[in-house]
Parts: C-alpha cells; structure tokens; sequence
C-alpha cells in the first residue's frame, strides 16, 4: 500500500479538458497538504489529435513528473495505447466502457486493475449536461479509489467556477464516486489522506503565472505582447489582471509592433514588459537592437520551443541560447537570466526590471515551455525579498548646472536617466550613433566613446552582483561529490529528482544551475567546477549551447553531454541511468 505518494495521468483528444481536469486533480492534492507537480502534454490542434496532463503527488518536495504512472484516467482509447507500457505494476486504468474495450490479454498486461466507469451515460443520461463533464466523472472515480475526501475536490471546484457551473460538476463528481464504491472492489493499492498541512496557505501557479506575478509587484505598468505558444499564458494572466492592477495592456498586429510599443513606454517612464518565442522573438530583434542605442530599460521573456522556423510550436527546447545572448546586429550590453523553477520565476521578474532601470539596458528572461507551462505547489512569495530599485532617475525637476545629456559619458557607463516630463530637462535620444545630447553623430572619437561607455556597465553589473552575493549560480549536493552536473532553466526540476535517485543508490553527484547566462558569472562557475572530478552538461538542444560557452568563458572543455531534443521534457529516471552510465 503506498500512502500519498502517486502519478496521475490524464489524457484524450484536445477539447475535452485534459489540462483543466489534471489541475483540479493537482489541487485538491494540495488542499490535502501534499505537495503536487502538474505539466501538459499537446499538439498543436484545437481539436483532435492526444493530450496529456501528468500529476506527482507527494509529501515531501516534488520538482517534476515521474517516468511512471500509477493511474491512468483514459478518456479515449488512443490514451490507453499510448500510456499502457508507462503504468506501474498493480497500477490502475478508468476508462468509459463504451468507448474503450479492455481486456488484460488484448492489452498484454495482467498486472493491471480495470475500473470501467460509463461515463457518457452518466452525463448524457443521467445528469442531462455538456459531453465535456465526463471528466469530472472521471475524477470523481479516481478519488474514490483514492479514498480521499471528495470534500476537498468541491471546495477547488467552488473556487474554480461559477457557482451553476460548479455545482453541476460536484454532482458530477459524486456521481463518478459513488459508482465506483459501488461497483469494485476495495483492491487499489494507493490513497491519499489529508496531513497536517491540509489548510496551510500555499498557492498552485505556473512559470507563467510566476513572471506575471513578478512583473506586477516590480511594478510593470504596460504590457504589450502578441499570442505565441508558450507565452500565451503570461498575456493571458497580464490581461486578466489589468484593471486591478491599474496597468495597460496592448495586444499589437505582430511582434515589431509590440517591441516598439514596450520600447516607447519605457523611453517614457513606465516599467514596460513583452513576451514571445523564438520566431517572435527573431522579429523583435531589430527593435531589441533599437533599445540597446537608445539605452531604453525593457524587460523581455523568451519562451523557447524547438525550432527552427515553426519547428513545434507546443512543445519544450533550450535551443534559443546563442541567440538571445547575441541578437541583432552590433555590439550592446544585455542581460541574460534563465531561472529554473516558479520561485526564480518570481523573484529574478522582479531583478530583472531592476537591473533595466538601473542600467538602462534590455534585460531578457530565458524560459522553455516546460518551465512556464508546468504547475506547482508552494509556499507563498516573499514580496519584501527583493525592493523596487529606479536606478540614476530623476523625477520632477532637473537641477543640474549644465544642459542635460540623456547620454553622458560616465565612469560607470549609467547616465542620469530624465523622463520626458522632467521640467528644465530635454530628453533627446537616438537609434543613430549619437553624441552626450542625443544629437546623431558619425565622429569617431565619439562612437569610439559611446560604445565603451554601454559596454561598461557590464563591468559594474558583474560587480554589484559579487558584492550583493546575487545568486547568479547555485549548487545543490556535497561539494566532494563523484561529479558535477551543470545545466540551467527549465531542466533544473527533472536534474533535482534524479539527484534523489542517484542519493538513495549511493551515487554522490551535485548539480551547478547557472542563473545569470549573460554576463556569465566566470568566477562562480570556475569555483564549483575546480572542485569538480567529472563535468556533465545538461541541455534541451543538440549543439549543447552551454558546453560552447564555458568553453567561450573558461577555457576548459566538459567531460561529457546529455543531451536531448525531441520537445519532450527530460524524466528523472532516464535521467539517472544516463549519468550512472558516464560515472
């Protein structure tokens, strides 16, 4: 008997609520006290075609999917075909009999337990409602085998919907639950019972939600963004939340649009934010240059897919690195950050308008689409970890003794940044090589100056980032350890499972995440790595881009790569074996 400790997967064509229903599983979990991960799996169709949402349930921290299954909720028959090899043994299938024919001989696996529950029948026939709701039906079932209080479920339901909407899915749900106590045997081997942190305030959010909600507390007042998997979302939440926030949000004809919109408003003072993909972000690339020259703090989040071109629009890579660290043409200081779970996604948010502000430079967050659209559960953010910091700005009125100069040659490279409104002061800038003034100039020792000057606030940065002990890299695992895995965003979750893994077979491996991309954090890196007997990178594209940049920063070469590029997100199990086998 295993107690609270469960994967759950749900799965059908799209347009049958596959990720609706894996959340509300995930949430009720987290209502119990237990500690759930959550991550979708979709093509790229509105209707037809497979879906898949995984649920881990645990107790003790949980980072990311599992390789297994214990409960398979089928809501056609095609998820059976493809799921079946993934279910544990004594595992557990929920099917509509009337969809799917079942049997252990044509399916090739004995060790199974078949719940058939006639769902259709029950929504059609018997609660007269929408086809869709036999989800809910479905979920009603596994909380029965389950054994977990079905109160629970109501409550999230309650909190999900409207009220009409909401209770017709709790009759849903106890309609499903009845029919399995009903009907089978008490035999499946799992449950999942309250603890004592059911009640405990903790929220269930993805990487999307997490930047929005960082974008929101730093301030962000406009935000302008063009759909594009897998940063929907965060336009999505942004607009949801618009008016309560008292912020503007713009969806523009395309993304050259959108990056010179969010460039116009930070020129103009207020925080300023977009999001994008890969192919999205290649249009803005021009407008990215643009801010560079005019030193215009805007904060940009890229969410990666396989590429190129449309490559899979739905699905996960890290192929986007050497891109974004080099995008458009010249040379101009940027800031690169990839946080690695929903925490980071949060508080390096809210950093990453700062370091905008305060050096005038575009900032870009790296995310993959695991990262932003996977969902988990934790504690509450800490608003007063990281405070609101305007850098060199002066509101109201300038009172300098000279004529201001939006592009002063200074020592640190930062000029004393007037907004346009500022009294006594003419804000004047550029998109040409320009002089102190704003004023377009092609003298040499002038563009000679002008591009020292914005690339010396890199110096600064690295700086403050030592002294401030910004965590630009973090190691998790003995510093003796056999080995050092180094790797950075969205496969932090996965790499952290498999150190589990690999503890409990005695094998002693760490992990270095790298934070802060660009400027790259040379000294932290080549501290961890020094102690290090063995390197192995890990990456989400085929080149492994960050092997090529320590190469770039160090001078040293990584001892081995596992490497991945399929869409599909890294499983810890897989994972283990991969780095036992290099040890």
């Amino acid at each position: 008997m295993k107690v609270n400790e469960l994967s759950f997967l749900i799965g059908g064509e799209a347009g049958a609520g596959i990720t609706r229903s894996g959340f509300l599983f995930a949430k009720a979990c987290m209502r119990a006290g237990l500690n759930v991960f959550g991550t979708n799996d979709y093509q790229s169709l509105i209707r037809g075609g497979h879906n898949f949402y995984v649920v881990q349930v645990k107790v003790d921290e949980v980072h990311s999917q599992t390789d297994n299954v214990d409960l398979l909720l089928a809501l056609n028959a095609e998820t059976v075909t493809l799921h079946k090899d993934e279910l544990v043994s004594n595992g557990g299938i929920i099917y509509d009999p009337d969809d799917i024919s079942l049997e252990s001989e044509t399916l090739g696996r004995e060790d199974l337990n078949f719940y058939p529950v006639p769902m259709k029948k029950i929504v059609w026939e018997e609660l007269k409602e929408e086809p869709i709701m036999r989800n809910t039906v479905a979920l009603g079932a596994a909380f029965a085998l389950l054994h977990f209080d079905l109160g629970l479920f109501d409550e999230v339901l309650m909190d999900t919907f409207k009220l009409a909407v909401a209770e017709s899915n709790m009759k849903a749900a106890k309609r499903g639950h009845d029919y399995v106590k009903d009907n089978f045997k008490d035999n499946f081997p799992y449950r999942l019972i309250e603890t004592e942190a059911a009640g405990k305030q903790r929220i269930f959010l993805s990487g999307n939600e997490a930047v929005g909600l960082g974008a929101l507390k730093a301030g962000c007042k406009f935000f302008a963004g063009y759909p594009m998997t897998p940063t929907t979302g965060l336009l999505h939440f942004m607009a949801e939340n618009e008016r309560k926030m008292e912020m503007l949000l713009v969806q523009p004809e395309g993304e050259i649009a959108t990056i010179n919109m969010v460039a116009g408003a930070a020129f103009a003072g207020v925080r300023a934010m977009t999001a994008t993909s890969g192919g999205g972000f290649c249009l803005m690339t021009e407008g990215l240059g643009m801010t560079g020259m005019t030193e215009t703090p805007v904060v940009i989040m890229v969410g990666q897919r396989p590429g190129p071109s449309t490559g899979l629009p739905t699905y996960s890579a890290q192929g986007d690195l050497r891109f974004v660290i080099h995008a458009s043409q010249g040379e101009f200081p940027r800031v690169v950050i990839a946080p690695g779970d929903v925490e980071e996604c949060f508080y390096e948010t809210m950093r990453a308008f700062n370091w905008a502000e305060k050096y005038q430079m575009p900032v870009i967050l790296l995310t993959d689409k695991y990262l932003v659209e996977s969902q988990t559960s934790i504690e509450p953010f800490d608003a007063h970890r990281v405070k609101v910091e305007r850098g060199n700005l002066v509101t109201g009125q300038y009172q300098g003794l000279e004529e201001y100069m939006k592009h002063k040659l200074t020592e640190t490279g930062i000029s004393l940044r007037a907004l346009p409104s500022t009294k006594d002061a003419i804000v004047r800038t550029n998109a040409d090589e320009h002089d102190e003034l704003g004023y377009t100039s092609e003298a040499p020792a002038m563009t000679t100056s002008m591009v020292e000057k914005r690339l010396r606030k890199l110096t600064y940065l690295v700086k403050e980032l030592e002294e401030r002990g910004t965590e630009t890299t973090k190691l998790y695992g003995s510093e003796e350890a056999a080995a050092t895995i180094v790797s950075w965003g969205g496969t932090k979750g996965p790499i952290r499972e498999a150190l589990k893994i690999l503890n409990r077979e005695g094998v002693s491996v760490n992990y270095l995440q790298i934070i802060y991309l660009h400027p790259f954090p040379a000294a932290s890196v080549e501290k961890a790595l020094s102690k290090s007997k063995k390197i192995i990178v890990i990456e989400h594209n085929k080149t492994s881009q960050l092997s090529s940049l320590i190469r770039e920063r160090l001078l040293r070469d990584v001892d081995h790569t596992i490497l991945k590029y399929d869409g599909r997100p890294f499983s810890p199990g897989y994972l283990a074996v991969k780095i036992g086998g290099v040890l």
